[in-house]
């Protein structure tokens, strides 16, 4: 069997026999990166019903045309834990995302604190690093993308079944994360992690957080990780600690 070439999300639901026109960045990269030829296998995934063999019947200038075959995986939901984090610039925001879909976040919440450098954030353009890094790292579906909203009324609207792991640079129990997690495991199913500025958080919003119901604050030691690294490491260890 010819192994597919690449897989790509598209945003529509799908069914055996679909014509799929494939146009814009995708199209650009099937065509002139790829190289793509008629009848070569490419794999798409609509997040809904899960992964789908095609056939290349067409390519133009402005599409490549698919026809779906067959479906080869149903899809799999990914664990439902969210990620919040203020916004930090843009580059490594993108990567943060990225490294995010990959370990499985269900949802990303960009969060205003006192102490965010970064206050404009273009969700489209996160959203699009999301599907890139779903296609490359094989996951059947894209987490949703929240718009911006401000610490406090994140807080006040947290849902009151679902714990939230508070990344906090100041905490000095003694325990290390895992130390802290491994007793949690089997204590909820919904889970969200709160990654601060690279300024951290005021000591007010620092005593709002700890007094919300359901937080859980964790140490990452004595370094003071950067925010994308702090995103990377606490998602990690929740889906090796709670989900696996």
């Amino acid at each position: 069997m010819k192994k597919s070439k690449t897989r790509i999300f598209v945003s529509k639901s799908i069914s055996p026999n679909l014509m799929v026109y494939i146009k814009d960045k995708q199209h650009h990269f099937l065509k002139n990166v790829l190289r793509v030829k008629i009848n070569d296998q490419i794999n798409i995934f609509d997040g809904i019903s899960g992964e789908w063999e095609t056939n290349v019947i067409s390519i133009n200038r402005d599409n490549t045309v698919l026809r779906v075959t067959k479906n080869i995986s149903k899809i799999k939901e990914s664990s439902d834990v969210w990620l919040v984090f203020s916004p930090i610039k843009q580059h490594r925001m993108s990567l943060a995302v990225q490294k995010a879909t990959e370990l499985g976040v269900s949802k990303i919440i960009p969060c205003i604190t006192e102490y965010t450098n970064v206050r404009t954030i273009n969700t489209k353009n996160l959203y699009f690093n999301a599907i890139e890094a779903a296609e490359q790292s094989e996951r059947l579906d894209i987490p949703k993308i929240e718009k911006q909203i401000d610490l406090k009324s994140l807080l006040l609207k947290w849902p009151e079944d679902r714990k939230l792991v508070y990344c906090d640079e100041k905490i000095n129990n003694g325990k290390s994360i895992i130390e802290t997690l491994v007793p949690l495991r089997d204590s909820s199913t919904k889970w969200g992690v709160l990654i601060g500025p690279e300024g951290g958080f005021s000591d007010l919003e620092n005593e709002l957080i700890t007094k919300t119901k359901n937080v859980v604050a964790v140490s990452f030691g004595d370094r003071v990780l950067r925010s994308d690294t702090a995103i990377t490491v606490s998602l990690y260890c929740i889906q090796e600690l709670l989900f696996n």
